[in-house]
């Protein structure tokens, strides 16, 4: 019959001593012996403590669980027999709790079954008494040696993880002043506009907040809603291309000078649409002045083919279309624009956003709008927390 005592043969003799395992120096290294039998415990404690392990025994399963629960330890050799239990459980409990514990098997039994499924359940060694001390030392070290480069491993892997969420932070933060950047440069766009289009000067701000208090009623995502704010504030930006004349005309349009207006729509997607970031703000640029019964244009888009930010935002743009001042006449109250917007429910606007809007308090979007009044704030800046949850009444 074969037999099986250090496991890794033919490899050169090692120096017995405590090995390099990179911590600090003079660091002793506790090992847990545990054996049924007192002069087993004691032969292979002695040896060890010869070479400055510091070694604590156990006669059974049961001090080998209570000595692992009260102090760390960087190896345990077993015994397969020991009272109360058996070796192989213990090793499969301490691969459970402790993965990188090393445990090596020191047993006298001689049943290649036997090492087979040691070294299955986890063993790092398999030992056969009598022990030789130089076997006992050499698969000490290298249990050890083998522990390190585990722990180094996984120290590696834990800074490379830190290092990954640190990028990732600073990249978040990259990307989030420039979307600030992005959005000051949306204010510069917004106040250009308002230059050529004086009538409507502050629109886009109020028409923005009030969108965005409709969105978060509507349970919208706070990443939808920032695609709908930045559609919202840039829906006119369209009306840069159209001739100051036709504009700033006081009277009615022509049919001709009608369908030139109502080309800002399209102006303002072809605009947009070329940023990147502002992909999906561009459809509902292009879609802001669409219907839901199909009647509005340019498209005559219905129901769900418009996008859900431009069936809000059109409420919000009515809102504040009948609550501002107007050349041909005055502003009307909120409540009056509540009553208009639900009698053009179903036809021009999303009959479940009207629901939901008609579910708001009439002083939310006063509040708002006297918040952005007296405030001046930009865009980019605006605080949306305040939109979204306005003071206390």
């Amino acid at each position: 019959m074969a037999e099986f005592g250090t496991a890794h043969p033919g490899v050169e003799e090692l120096a017995y001593q405590q090995p390099n395992t990179g911590a600090a120096p003079h660091r002793t290294f506790r090992v847990l012996v545990v054996d049924g039998e007192e002069r087993n415990r004691s032969t292979i404690a002695a040896t060890l403590q010869d070479h400055g392990y510091e070694v604590e025994m156990a006669s059974s399963d049961l001090q080998a669980v209570e000595s692992l629960e009260r102090r760390p330890f960087d190896l345990v050799l077993t015994d397969i027999s020991i009272p109360s239990g058996n070796g192989i459980a213990l090793l499969e409990q301490i691969r459970s709790w402790q993965p990188e514990l090393p445990v090596v098997i020191v047993t006298a039994v001689r049943e290649i079954g036997v090492v087979i499924e040691a070294m299955r359940r986890g063993a790092w060694d398999y030992l056969l008494k009598p022990i030789e001390s130089e076997s006992l030392l050499r698969s000490a070290q290298r249990a050890l040696e083998h522990r390190r480069t585990l722990r180094e491993s996984h120290d590696y892997r834990d800074e490379l993880e830190r290092a990954v969420r640190a990028r990732t932070e600073m990249l978040g933060q990259a990307i989030e002043e420039l979307e600030h950047s992005y959005d000051f440069t949306l204010e510069a766009l917004g106040d250009a506009l308002d230059l050529k289009d004086s009538e409507t000067e502050g629109h886009s701000k109020r028409v923005t907040a009030y969108t965005i208090a409709l969105a978060r009623a509507m349970r919208i995502s706070p990443a939808e809603i920032k695609v709908i704010a930045r559609g919202a504030f840039l829906h006119d930006i369209g009306k840069m291309a159209i001739p100051d004349d036709i504009l700033r005309k006081p009277g009615q349009f022509t049919p001709e000078e009608r369908e030139i207006m109502h080309g800002h729509c399209a102006h303002g997607y072809n605009i947009v649409r070329k940023i990147p970031f502002l992909s999906e703000p561009a459809e509902i640029v292009y879609a802001h002045q669409e219907f839901f019964n199909g009647n509005g244009y340019p498209r005559r888009l219905s129901g769900s083919q418009i996008p859900i930010g431009a069936r809000i935002f059109s409420i919000a743009d009515a809102m504040d279309a009948i609550t501002s001042d107007r050349p041909y006449r005055r502003a009307r109250g909120f409540d009056e624009a509540r009553e208009e917007i639900l009698r053009c429910s179903g036809g021009q606007f999303d009959p479940r956003i009207v629901e939901v809007y008609s579910g708001l308090p009439g002083e939310l979007w006063q509040e708002l709008r006297a918040e952005i009044v007296s405030r001046n704030r930009q865009f980019s800046t605006f605080d949306i927390e305040q939109a979204l949850n306005p003071p206390s009444r």
